[in-house]
């Protein structure tokens, strides 16, 4: 932990030599998410509800995924741009020091700008609390915990398979991008809204309704059953196969020796 939060203080370090550039980074990043809210809100406004879920509940929603997907981005930005680590060849650099491949390509990067968008959701999150209707218990925390943590797992597996796709493809894959950032942008809704067939994918591949719509409905008090609280929990199955898939790849990996 003492190394990786000395690449962390390095990163800061070097991003805070260019601070115009750090700062117009935070903005664009919170201009972005201000964008996709107030669309949200506009539209809330006007319709009311969207599957029985209204702005406050919707706001919950966009808060978790959204914070879920800027702490995965901040901590694994590394594997969301590891194909052009590969094609320049630092790869080949981080494969003759002593440290893992995994360990070093997830500490190589970190962009403190996105937590911006992290102290946006916490906001919403303060206005929109009060204001749902919901008994704040410790298991209402709890689920609401589980459901940004384990998301932010989620969002980091679909990093690694993106990265690892690299290995095969030279270039990442941007179907991925779907899966990933528009995983972000759907999910500002409940997956449910979208169709069963997208709620069954959401839930049984990649399992990012496990850890927005199920546990939502357990904390607006839709369902009384613990399982739907625990949902988050099942989805870190799904990290596993991603690791495996990456070092699959790593090690099929052949340098140019450039």
């Amino acid at each position: 932990m003492r190394l990786y939060f000395r690449y962390l203080a390095m990163s800061l370090k070097g991003q805070m030599q260019y601070k115009a550039s750090f700062a117009m980074g935070m903005s664009a990043q919170l201009l972005n998410a201000f964008t996709v809210l107030a669309g949200v809100g506009i539209m809330l406004s006007l319709f009311k509800s969207v599957a029985e879920f209204n702005l406050e509940e919707i706001f919950i929603c966009f808060a978790a995924i959204n914070m879920s997907h800027a702490l995965a981005e901040f901590l694994g930005r590394g594997f969301d741009t590891f194909p052009q680590m590969l094609a320049n060849g630092e790869l080949d650099r981080l494969l003759v020091r002593p440290r893992g491949v995994v360990f070093q390509t997830f500490a190589h990067r970190t962009e403190f700008a996105r937590l911006i968008r992290v102290l946006m959701a916490v906001a919403v999150l303060a206005w929109a609390m009060p204001r749902c209707g919901i008994a704040w218990t410790w298991d209402r925390w709890l689920t609401l915990g589980l459901m940004v943590l384990c998301g932010a797992f989620v969002f980091f597996g679909l990093f690694l398979l993106y990265a690892a796709f690299s290995f095969f493809t030279v270039e990442g894959l941007e179907f991925m991008n779907i899966l990933t950032h528009g995983g972000n942008q759907f999910g500002r809704y409940p997956f449910a809204v979208y169709g069963r067939g997208v709620l069954r994918f959401l839930t049984f591949a990649v399992p990012l309704a496990l850890c927005q719509y199920w546990p939502l409905l357990y904390l607006l008090g839709r369902e009384e059953s613990m399982a739907y609280m625990a949902a988050p929990l099942a989805s870190l199955v799904f990290v596993a196969p991603c690791m495996w898939f990456f070092r699959f790849g790593l090690r099929r990996h052949r340098s140019t020796g450039s």
